[in-house]
């Protein structure tokens, strides 16, 4: 049994990044790969390319690891064609296993490749009436699972079998899809995840998760995908069809403040300006008298940082050397280096904290282990006070629409006043962006997001039921072909 809990960690695990290329002349693997490169902050545990020209088979590399580490020239070289989809993963249903690396490329009545961003509140229910009509499974994943039901689908066409399943799912899904033809596209009627069209030239056209991944293929930024919609790229071009319409939109609040890439852009907004805005709304509802200096934790608090410095006059400067070559280590500390171990990235500077009075700017706090070492570290490293001023709201519940937070348990925020929080990561003051401040930096509406992570507000009935990420291994037998 497996426990039903994320591993030991700070923030809450990115999600994943999905990427479509129909572009019949180019070369779609390494399109592929840069874009995959460019999402690659949304998963770092296993990525994939699926290729394939037009009719023929598909090709699916797949492997354990970031996008540079599992592909090299001769394996680009290998997934040749026209139309290819790609993913770069973090773990939200299932563990991180090469048999849940994605895409899942399946060959049941009909084949395809699929590559999923998202989690499915049903994933149980709707294996067990897979399962139970003989489908085989290889990984424990929600991905797997929709991947099964568009293979095994008396329809006529993948298209078909996408719109007999899209009112089946429950939950996010921003979904690509290929055949041996054409690349699919399709986006849960809530929008809770991201997914954007570009064009890359006359005929070629891709999708993915961010308008960074576009941005550097050189693909010109069309549209939102709508929630509801597919979309299909083949050589008519663009078509979409409307499968799920006027339902409330509900698009990720938590995107803006950290997931996303500062240099995406979502609903018009530029999301490092959105970001330092964050900050110089928190300035002006939580000044700090007598600050001599803000201070960023690396990289996350830098724009709500340099926004709060702006609103404030006070000056900011670095306060953490971050090492920007740690990824992550298989390798545990021993005792005697256990306890330094978030000097693996971050280290103080006394020459620049020393004496002073610091506001240090994050955009999160999640359990509070590492806001509790950096307060400690600071003031080790001889600062006079520490003052934490966080570019969010609270985080007091878990998201089950495809992001891998600690449990509402493990959560500093559950239960705890911002002073008894304050109390307990030992700084001098905490203060917490307004929910109505996030949103009036986004220059957005709370009737068209989720804030679940912050209000305990689900979007989607039955969410609360949500089995937890290793629900298919707890709770149902691996049946393997």
């Amino acid at each position: 049994m497996l426990p039903d809990a994320p591993d030991h960690r700070e923030g809450p695990r990115d999600e994943c990044g999905v990427f479509g290329v129909y572009a019949p002349g180019h070369d779609v693997a390494k399109l592929a790969y840069y874009a995959l490169y460019a999402l690659q902050h949304r998963g770092q545990e296993s990525a994939g390319i699926a290729s394939a020209d037009l009719g023929g088979y598909i090709i699916t590399q797949r492997a354990l690891g970031l996008v540079s580490q599992v592909f090299h020239e001769h394996d680009l070289q290998a997934l040749t064609g026209d139309i290819a989809v790609g993913h770069t993963r973090y773990s939200t249903t299932g563990g991180n296993d090469w048999e849940n690396s994605q895409p899942v490329h399946r060959n049941d009545v009909r084949e395809l490749a699929l590559a999923h961003n998202g989690n499915l509140v049903n994933a149980v229910e709707l294996h067990t009436e897979l399962v139970g009509r003989g489908v085989h499974f290889r990984a424990t994943t929600d991905s797997e699972i929709m991947a099964a039901l568009l293979a095994t689908a008396d329809a006529e066409s993948v298209e078909d079998a996408i719109v007999q399943a899209m009112p089946r799912l429950k939950g996010a899904y921003s979904t690509v899809v290929m055949d041996r033809d054409r690349v699919h596209a399709f986006r849960d009627p809530q929008g809770i995840r991201p997914l954007v069209l570009g064009r890359l030239a006359e005929d070629a056209w891709v999708v993915a998760s961010e308008t960074c991944a576009l941005d550097i293929i050189g693909a010109e930024y069309v549209r939102d995908v709508e929630p509801g919609e597919l979309v299909i790229l083949d050589e008519r071009g663009v078509t979409s069809r409307k499968v799920q319409p006027g339902q409330r939109e509900a698009f990720c609040l938590f995107e803006y403040i950290y997931f996303a890439r500062p240099d995406s852009r979502m609903k018009g907004n530029l999301l490092q300006r959105s970001r330092v805005r964050m900050g110089e709304i928190l300035a002006r509802d939580s000044p700090v008298a007598g600050a001599d200096l803000v201070v960023p934790v690396p990289d996350s608090g830098i724009p709500g940082a340099r926004g709060f410095s702006q609103a404030s006059g006070v000056p900011m400067d670095d306060g953490f050397v971050k090492n920007r070559y740690v990824q992550r280590t298989f390798i545990q500390p021993g005792n005697e280096l256990r306890q330094q171990g978030l000097r693996l990235k971050f280290n103080p500077l006394p020459e620049v904290v020393a004496g002073k009075s610091l506001v240090v700017v994050d955009d999160s706090i999640v359990r509070g282990n590492t806001t509790r070492q950096l307060v400690k570290m600071l003031k080790d490293a001889g600062a006079r006070e520490v003052h934490f001023r966080i570019t969010a709201p609270p985080i007091r519940n878990p998201c089950h629409y495809g992001v891998d937070m600690s449990s509402r348990e493990e959560m500093v925020a559950h239960e705890r006043t911002v002073e008894e929080i304050r109390d307990h990561i030992g700084c001098d003051s905490l203060a917490y962006l307004s929910l109505d401040g996030v949103y009036e930096a986004v220059r957005g509406e709370r009737s068209g997001h989720c804030d679940a992570c912050f209000t305990g507000d689900y979007p989607l009935a039955g969410t609360e039921s949500h089995l937890g990420k290793y629900a298919l291994e707890n709770r149902l037998p691996m049946v393997t072909s």
